[in-house]
């Protein structure tokens, strides 16, 4: 899978850019692209800055107004808690309210004077507890009906809030029944009440406690304080004390899990964060903490507000940017590509055009347009062609000349050089045996020498064997029995047109390297067999092979000038021989030479059809 989209993006990337078009097309677009994205992102950078610095103001003027009228709120149950009357009256009756009527009615007339100066409805109920009896009264609205009654109340003393007043300096205690109702104390319903204040009354002689008045408060007014406080999707808002005890909040386990965090530790009790309080939430949700601490007594406004909420308008800006930035870069590329193919047109018809020029076809010529660079460069290209044309022909005859002379003086060096050995093969014959045979071998000396000098290039392939035929005979007599022949010419092979000497030329060298070199016999191997669209012509023999470092010679005169190389630095027939090969097919045939101890294998590769020669 990996390897197939490897080569699918080298492909996309190999097409891209093998034109020019493509490569100005995508470096402005890539441009573009990186403004409009820079762009965006700074603008959705700074809208984001401006969004949380105007969020954390508004909610911060927010919180400290409705904090303020929280506040007065609370100073106005204290106020109602303090007695309104003369207190040693009142202190008197709270001594006596068991035993004497008079002094009973006086406390309830207190109760009722208390629960009526509420002008709004969010008192539930007042009780007055006696610390000496354990006794308690109590007014509250049963059935449309302000009732007045009293009870015992034993465990009131165990409760914590009342705990909590005793202990305190200011003689009070705020209670909350949010978290856990058990400790009401009285018989009522909490679920009616969202707090209780709790107030002690003490002697002012004795300072001793003498009573403690509680008032449960419902939810009315304090609804409609808070509802002043804006509140969004995903939004929150608590009202604590200062010791963090919850008294309003909207979502009982998200608050835990700010106090399991230990958020709450973290708000300041001298004033709000300016810049505000960040909290990642056990559901990994961002948020941004506002608070508010009250300057009278260090109630707290606390609201978390989730930033994604906070970057929802710098999110639709941002997103109404990309998409005016996509539609630019889509006119934008409409108008590249128009222009850079106007401008690459041109150029892309004179690249076609070198193209043909390069492959061979010399009446290539492009079209000049206007006066610029490029069509200087056309017109330069047109007259480089024209001058092409007129120095092919002027070359093309005289190579043609040079190619078929270098043959002429090619077949001319090896003639020599084989009559040489054969004159003396005959020589050696006659001096040793005086046989009648002589006169054979002349005859096939006669018959090689007249196939030598025709003037034919490309023989026929049973042409060239016929040849070997001969030449062996000659060379036989030289060598004796030393010398094997072993021939294995696929039959569909005989008509292969191949250069003339050639065989003969691989099977001089095996005899050079391999019979001269021995006194045992050797046995040359002439071969051929077709695959695709060449023979193989292969000469082996199972002589001592080429001398250490002869066959590195010879085959880097291969590779030298001819004209170059010195007599004495060339291994005459097979460099002519490969010279030739070159020359009459070009780069579609190859000699290759292998040796070793065990013998040389030549093997010359020509292609069948014939090749580039004329």
């Amino acid at each position: 899978m990996t390897n197939h989209i490897a080569k699918g993006w080298n492909a996309l990337t190999e097409r891209v850019s093998s034109r020019l078009v493509n490569k100005l097309i995508l470096l402005f677009s890539t441009i573009i692209i990186l403004v409009v994205g820079s762009l965006t992102f700074i603008s959705y950078k700074m809208l984001q800055r401006e969004a949380l610095k105007n969020s954390i103001a508004s909610t911060s003027n927010n919180l400290l107004l409705v904090n303020k009228n929280l506040e007065d709120y609370l100073t106005g149950m204290e106020q109602l808690s303090l007695p309104q009357i003369n207190y040693d009256e009142l202190a008197f009756a709270i001594s006596h309210a068991a035993t004497n009527y008079a002094s009973k009615m006086f406390v309830e007339d207190y109760l009722r004077n208390m629960y009526f100066s509420r002008s709004n409805e969010d008192l539930e109920a007042i009780y007055l507890y006696f610390v000496s009896s354990g006794t308690y009264y109590t007014i509250s609205k049963e059935n449309f009906d302000i009732k007045i009654r009293s009870g015992q109340a034993d465990n009131i003393p165990s409760m914590s809030w009342y705990k909590q007043a005793m202990d305190s300096e200011t003689n009070r205690a705020y209670q909350s029944f949010l978290l856990s109702n058990s400790e009401r104390g009285y018989d009522m319903d909490p679920s009616r009440s969202f707090m209780a204040y709790h107030r002690v009354l003490r002697s002012i002689s004795t300072r001793a406690p003498q009573a403690v008045v509680s008032f449960y408060y419902n939810t009315n007014t304090i609804d409609n304080i808070i509802k002043d406080i804006p509140q969004n999707k995903g939004q929150h808002l608590f009202f604590l004390s200062p010791d963090n005890v919850p008294f309003v909040l909207d979502e009982k386990p998200f608050y835990q899990s700010m106090v399991d965090s230990g958020l709450l530790k973290q708000l300041t009790a001298d004033g709000s964060s300016k810049d505000g309080l960040t909290w990642d939430s056990p559901e990994e949700s961002k948020y941004l903490v506002v608070y508010n601490v009250g300057e009278q007594e260090g109630w707290r406004l606390v609201k978390p507000i989730p930033y994604k909420e906070l970057y929802t308008a710098a999110k639709t800006t941002r997103n109404l940017n990309f998409l005016i930035g996509l539609l630019f870069l889509l006119l934008a590329v409409i108008l590249i590509t128009y222009f850079s193919n106007a401008v690459t047109k041109p150029l892309k018809f004179l690249s076609q055009q070198m193209k043909r020029f390069s492959t061979g076809d010399f009446e290539a010529s492009t079209e000049v347009v206007g006066r610029d660079e490029l069509a200087y460069l056309s017109r330069q290209f047109n007259q480089m062609v024209s001058q092409t044309n007129e120095l092919i022909n002027e070359r093309y005859k005289m190579k043609l000349v040079e190619k078929n002379a270098i043959l002429k003086a090619l077949e001319a060096e090896i003639n020599p050089h084989f009559l040489y050995n054969a004159l003396q093969a005959i020589s050696t014959k006659a001096l040793k045996a005086e046989r009648f045979d002589i006169a054979d071998m002349v005859d096939a000396l006669a018959l090689t020498l007249r196939y030598c000098i025709s003037g034919k290039d490309i023989v026929r392939a049973s042409e060239e064997l016929l040849h070997i035929e001969r030449y062996m005979s000659l060379q036989k007599a030289r060598f004796g029995g030393r010398l094997q022949l072993i021939t294995d010419w696929d039959e569909e092979l005989k008509e292969l047109e191949l250069p003339k000497l050639s065989l003969q030329t691989l099977v001089e060298n095996a005899i050079k390297h391999g019979v001269e070199m021995v006194s045992s016999t050797v046995t040359i191997r002439i071969s051929a067999r077709a695959a695709g669209g060449h023979a193989f012509i292969i000469v082996s023999d199972n002589g001592p092979g080429f001398a250490p470092g002869r066959l590195k010679e010879v085959l880097g005169s291969f590779e030298g000038d001819w004209n170059e190389q010195k007599e004495e630095e060339r291994s005459v027939g097979l460099v002519n021989l490969n010279t030739r090969l070159k020359l009459l097919y070009g780069t579609s045939s190859q000699l290759v030479i292998r040796t070793s101890q065990s013998g040389t294998e030549m093997e010359m590769l020509i292609p069948r059809g014939g090749g580039p020669y004329v």
